[in-house]
């Protein structure tokens, strides 16, 4: 079966057998030596987070690193500025409001960018505002957000930026050096296609000059998990079979060329796919004449079929598709090109998308108007 999802991926084989060594107790040196392996290879995934970052490593879904990053980053006496134009924008601003922090949010209708305009006038206005939180790649959508220009407003307003790479790290671009991240989590379930339950936080070692009151977990606290990981221990019991698997997912990355060749790999079958779906009168999402993002693309359901009819057939042929979330669940669908993918693999697909359409008695040129998340008001 080909996971086609926004993660997990389908696993190579190499990374496989990694989960099938012998058995380790986190508390013995040869998990230590993986683990300080581990954190120092996430920094070379970028290198340019090499010298003033640090990685710290959090045994859960790639949401257990967004939390841990929000909860222990921002100070309960800071306002926090969201801009969200997605579910995993809306899910940061619900972690600010179940940590009682102050939270301002900007949303965008979520098949729009970032609101850049609001968020400086947002910032202009509202002097408090310490931290500033985004979606890198809002896989809601497929939209690849604009940070170098969300770092450029950051940076005149002197605050600082939190972003969201769980689903972008290692197969998108993220400019450690220009964008002025304080922080950034990541998975290694995505782009670095290992298995879930590893994730992590990148964030600036100035996070940790002196202990913040920002912390509102025992086991997601960043300052706890620094301050042990650097002495070569966990606080908790990791995931100890899944950070094998990581540690072979990044030998591979490195073997494959790196994250930009990772990324190249993916544009081409995304826009393999991207022009396949076109040929069968399939539009994307979002008004784009080329994918949006390198790795996920959301598509509009065709009149006269359903969300739950093709993506049976399709798992039927070996491909699991994903579904729409919120108020687009329903009327669309994405599919992802990470992972154990090939071109061979993308012309299958097609191939049963056509068999798909076949099948149906009304004609699939009909695409139905979207109903799409309203912005509220002021």
């Amino acid at each position: 079966m080909k996971l086609l999802s926004p993660g997990p991926v389908t696993l190579t084989r190499r990374v496989r057998e990694a989960l099938l060594r012998e058995d380790v107790c986190h508390r013995e040196p040869e998990f230590s030596a993986l683990m300080g392996e581990l954190r120092a290879r996430l920094l070379t995934v970028y290198p340019q987070a090499a010298s003033d970052y640090t990685a710290i490593l959090i045994s859960g879904s790639g949401t257990s690193a967004v939390e841990a990053m929000v909860g222990s980053l921002v100070p309960h006496e800071g306002h926090a500025l969201v801009l969200s134009n997605g579910v995993y924008g809306e899910r940061m601003a619900t972690m600010l409001d179940a940590q009682n922090k102050t939270a301002h949010v900007v949303r965008a209708d979520w098949i729009d960018s970032i609101d850049f305009a609001a968020a400086e006038e947002t910032l202009t206005n509202t002097p408090e505002i310490t931290h500033v939180l985004a979606v890198h790649l809002e896989t809601t959508t497929g939209r690849l957000n604009d940070i170098s220009r969300l770092g450029d407003i950051c940076r005149r307003h002197d605050v600082s930026l939190l972003l969201d790479c769980v689903s972008s790290f290692g197969g998108e671009e993220i400019d450690f050096e220009n964008w002025g991240l304080a922080a950034c989590a990541g998975t290694s379930y995505k782009c670095l296609h290992g298995v879930p339950g590893v994730s992590f936080v990148l964030a600036r070692k100035t996070c940790f000059s002196k202990r913040k009151t920002g912390a509102t977990s025992v086991y997601l606290d960043l300052f706890r998990q620094y301050t042990e990981q650097n002495r070569n221990a966990t606080p908790f019991t990791p995931a100890v079979s899944l950070y094998f698997a990581l540690n072979e997912a990044l030998e591979e990355l490195v073997d494959a060329g790196g994250w930009r060749s990772r990324r190249a790999q993916y544009r081409e079958l995304t826009q393999r796919l991207f022009d396949g779906l076109r040929g069968q009168s399939i539009e994307p999402l979002l008004d784009i004449r080329e994918p949006a993002s390198s790795l996920l693309t959301a598509y509009r359901i065709p009149g006269g079929s359903d969300y739950s009819s093709l993506h049976n057939h399709l798992k039927q042929a070996g491909f699991v598709i994903y579904a729409g979330q919120g108020k687009l669940a329903g009327e669309m669908f994405r599919i992802a090109t990470m992972g154990a993918i090939t071109a061979t693999d993308i012309e299958q697909l097609l191939k049963a998308f056509r068999e798909y359409w076949s099948t149906r008695t009304k004609p699939h040129q009909e695409t139905p108007t979207l109903t799409l998340p309203q912005k509220p008001k002021s």
